[in-house]
């Protein structure tokens, strides 16, 4: 069934082990780091259970309400629901957050692609995904990711080295095994389970390894901490800096000190076939709500920047509106990508709708490729003026208000408060230390850019052109193509 917002917020005072600045956190639902997403997400909960949201936001199974962001895809409409309700989300919130379930649910249906692999060393890992797969359904719970180690020295095997740095299983017991570890995640300091898989590694040769390991993990289980990155919250005003305040998603490097993970909730152990599987399949659903969010983050880029030419009056120069024409381009580039894959879909192993893996990797790579321009075509749209506005209180202040009112009031329509709003979310969306920290995580969230390519290598259709040049040159009927290539 759909949870609450207090259902949610009431599952995270659990005493589970987080810490803010070196300091533990008592109840993270209050702490002013922690809060405003923990919110957000409470937010979401509750717009499940609002008439003007429901089914959007869900969909009904003999009487029982459940969330369309974890409904398993088996039709195209499935996936223009959810592209629906993550729009419907973001326009609520006012914002983007990335690490909110829907974007990392879809990992674990990947895995249950695999399930003849799984099968190859013991049957109850496929059966334990699919009850996994279900439980997320049915139970709706904040599911995050667990993917990137600490690594280490990279030109050494871990067990030439600290052997912690990628996380591993350290002994079997009759309840379960127990790993060692630890693991970047964002969020995982306010969700309730993350999928623990391998990072990118080179498995080689190796039949068996106790670092090939996938498992649920529970945020609170005993000998999980989580050290959080600082938040960028309370900084400075939220007038100010109004993203940076309300949408920050606190990062955190989770310790796993000997945690033990029940047998139900082990989805794969000492099979290096799992887990080179998992690593080269693992966004193939995922993705599509990922990139998603980059519409929302393109249209806020455009919105900033045209209210700013709109406001100084630029709106009809040729120049400006072939930036603006850039900037649309690169949003409807994600938006055909992703409404191409669903319409070329096709079924999976596992049985699930799959999007067209070439179009949704390549469009993923455009998306996250050619961001950092973006921003930067949308800043110069913006002006100098979101570098050098004063602050709130300047225009607040007794002696300087009146002449930043002055100067900033543009023409009878556009008065100094609404110029130095707009001024202030450009700064934030482009310039801030949030702007870097999103730029950053978009490039690296779903895997470094070279991974992304890796991604399209594997899925391109490569025997199209070479059948094609084949037979447009006249080459010889013994030359074979490339088939094998992509992972299909």
């Amino acid at each position: 069934m759909i949870r609450t917002g207090n259902q949610y917020r009431e599952s995270l005072r659990d005493d589970r082990e987080v810490y803010m600045d070196g300091v533990r956190v008592s109840d993270i639902t209050r702490h002013p780091q922690f809060k405003p997403l923990v919110d957000i997400r409470a937010r979401i909960y509750d717009l499940q259970h609002e008439a003007s949201m429901q089914d959007i936001l869900t969909f009904e199974v003999d009487g029982e309400r459940y969330p369309v962001g974890n409904r398993i895809p088996t039709e195209q409409p499935h996936w223009e629901e959810k592209r629906v309700a993550i729009d419907a989300v973001m326009k609520d919130i006012g914002g983007v957050v990335t690490r909110v379930g829907d974007e990392t649910v879809g990992e674990m249906w990947s895995l249950a692609d695999g399930a003849d692999i799984l099968n190859e060393i013991d049957s109850r890992f496929a059966e334990n995904i699919n009850n996994h797969i279900r439980l997320a359904v049915e139970n709706d719970p904040f599911h995050v990711s667990a993917n990137t180690d600490p690594k280490g020295d990279r030109s050494r095997k871990p067990q030439d080295q600290d052997p912690d740095m990628l996380t591993h299983v350290v002994r079997e017991t009759d309840a379960g095994i127990v790993i060692r570890g630890a693991k970047f995640e964002t969020a995982a300091a306010y969700s309730d389970q993350a999928f623990l898989k391998p990072t990118i590694a080179n498995w080689g040769d190796a039949s068996i390894s106790d670092y090939a390991l996938g498992c649920i993990v529970r945020m609170n289980a005993p000998g999980v901490k989580h050290i959080c990155r600082a938040g960028f919250q309370g900084r400075t005003r939220a007038e100010d800096y109004p993203l940076s305040n309300r949408f920050d998603e606190v990062d955190t490097l989770m310790i796993l000190d000997d945690v033990l993970v029940p047998w139900e909730d082990v989805l794969f152990y000492q099979h290096t076939r799992a887990a080179a599987f998992i690593r080269t399949t693992l966004h193939r659903y995922s993705a599509m709500p990922f990139v998603q969010r980059l519409i929302t983050y393109a249209d806020m880029m455009i919105g900033a920047a045209l209210w700013n030419v709109k406001q100084t009056g630029l709106e009809r120069q040729p120049a400006v509106q072939e930036k603006l024409a850039q900037l649309a381009v690169y949003r409807e580039g994600i938006n055909a990508h992703l409404t191409a894959a669903i319409a070329t879909a096709e079924t999976s192993p596992g049985g699930f709708l799959m999007p067209n893996q070439s179009l949704l990797m390549t469009g993923r790579v455009h998306a996250c490729s050619n961001l950092p321009a973006m921003m930067h075509v949308a800043r110069e749209l913006c002006g100098g003026q979101i570098c050098i506005t004063p602050d709130y209180d300047s225009f607040h202040g007794e002696e300087t208000g009146k002449w930043l009112n002055k100067y900033y009031t543009v023409n009878e329509r556009w008065m100094a408060d609404d110029r130095r709003k707009l001024l202030a979310f450009a700064r934030d969306l482009l310039n801030s230390d949030y702007a870097g920290h999103r730029l950053t995580f978009h490039l690296f969230a779903q895997s470094p850019p070279f991974a992304h390519l890796a991604a399209v290598y594997r899925n391109f259709g490569w025997d199209g052109p070479l059948d094609f040049v084949k037979k447009a040159a006249g080459l010889s009927d013994g030359i074979t193509g490339q088939a094998g290539l992509t992972e299909k």
